[in-house]
């Protein structure tokens, strides 16, 4: 049992943490301020990250990304989480690994160019009545002849009004159970597609959450994605892992930040002749801090291991998911009280990572929704899921 980094992982995560604190920090006041990113501070961000080898890290190699495991996608994708969601999807890129379920054309029509950073996709899923019940949703795919007509809507679609396509879940057969859902590959300008309002939001400054309405879009078969029916297995299989990065990683990344600002505070606050390092009830803050980040850090690395060896870890992606953003969540709150009122202040770094941190225990499935799963597989497959002597 190994824990140290290799040689090679060290210098990747110093690489990368590196490019976020002189690259992409400086430029998260600017967005707070204006509310976006201007699209030449994005050209820029993005022509020095891909030069570098930067860009869709997580994509195989045989396909242009870095070919990284799913282990070292952690590690980067930590050093992601200490900046804002807008900068890491310039700088990084957010090719979804649901891409390479296409066949040979459509890699060769989307899924390549996103590789390239000539293109940018989004998963359209979430409906006003389907957030954590992704079988729910409503939007329909009727096959017409050789096409399917799409109809329906999405809301939530993070970063929409930069992509320029979208995979789309959609019910192709209503009577069939479990339910017919599909995904389907959707450019922007295709004929029917109307991007909605941008919903303002709490945190995440910077990316759009857009809705989406599609009345009677016409695809061809090549705009559907792996095969008819077989949209939630997919969804669910290569989501996990875009889910293990982009919730349970960065929400690590985000505490670590936090903690490092929350500790430094703490030495250079003085209350009553002293640091409040130095006071009991802001240690144990700052303790619990360090405990549960590196309780999370365990866990989320556990999960790639499994994923690395070709596993199921659905049942600890659930586990993470739950660990991660509850444990930021608990820091922000922390940092916060650590700081007092100056944490309070909308100029504060802290008080921006705090509002930040509330949609995680949200996105990607809530945190009770998580704990169902983890639940019913503990009922399911008993001490094996935590034991780790059991059979």
């Amino acid at each position: 049992m190994q824990f140290d980094l290799s040689e090679e992982q060290s210098l990747l995560v110093a690489t990368i943490r590196r490019f976020v604190e002189t690259e992409l920090i400086p430029l998260e006041d600017e967005i707070e301020a204006s509310g976006s990113l201007a699209p030449a501070r994005a050209r820029a961000i993005f022509e020095k990250s891909r030069a570098l080898g930067f860009y869709a890290m997580n994509i195989p190699e045989e396909y242009g990304g870095g070919g990284l495991s799913a282990v070292d996608t952690m590690l980067v994708e930590e050093q992601f989480g200490h900046t804002k969601d807008i900068l890491v999807r310039r700088a990084f890129g957010n090719v979804y690994e649901s891409l390479l379920e296409g066949d040979a054309a459509q890699k060769e029509r989307w899924l390549l160019p996103c590789v390239r950073g000539e293109r940018t996709c989004s998963i359209a899923i979430t409906e006003p009545g389907a957030g954590s019940d992704a079988a729910g949703i409503r939007t329909s795919a009727r096959k017409a002849g050789d096409v399917y007509v799409l109809n329906g809507g999405k809301h939530f679609i993070s970063d929409g009004l930069h992509s320029d396509f979208f995979v789309v879940s959609a019910v192709t057969d209503a009577a069939a159970r479990p339910r017919h859902v599909s995904l389907f590959l959707v450019d922007k300008d295709l004929p029917g597609v109307t991007i909605g309002r941008d919903q303002p939001m709490m945190g995440l400054t910077g990316t759009s959450h857009v809705e989406l309405f599609f009345e009677d879009v016409k695809l061809g078969r090549e705009h559907l994605l792996g095969g008819e029916g077989r949209g939630l297995a997919i969804a669910y299989s290569t989501l996990g892992r875009v889910r293990l990065a982009q919730v349970g990683a960065r929400a690590i990344g985000k505490a670590s930040r936090l903690a490092t600002l929350m500790t430094d505070y703490a030495n250079d606050r003085v209350q009553f002749g002293k640091p409040i390092g130095e006071f009991q009830m802001v240690q144990q803050m700052i303790a619990d801090s360090v405990v549960e980040i590196n309780a999370a850090r365990l866990m989320l690395l556990r999960a790639a291991w499994e994923i690395d060896r070709g596993r199921d870890a659905r049942d600890w992606i659930s586990m993470v998911k739950i660990e991660a953003s509850e444990t930021l969540g608990r820091v922000a709150d922390r940092a916060v009280q650590v700081y007092g009122g100056m944490g309070y202040c909308a100029d504060s770094v802290v008080e921006r990572l705090y509002r930040d941190a509330r949609i995680f225990r949200i996105f990607d499935g809530t945190s009770e929704i998580h704990r169902t799963v983890v639940a019913k597989s503990a009922l399911k497959r008993g001490a094996s899921l935590w034991d780790i002597g059991a059979p």
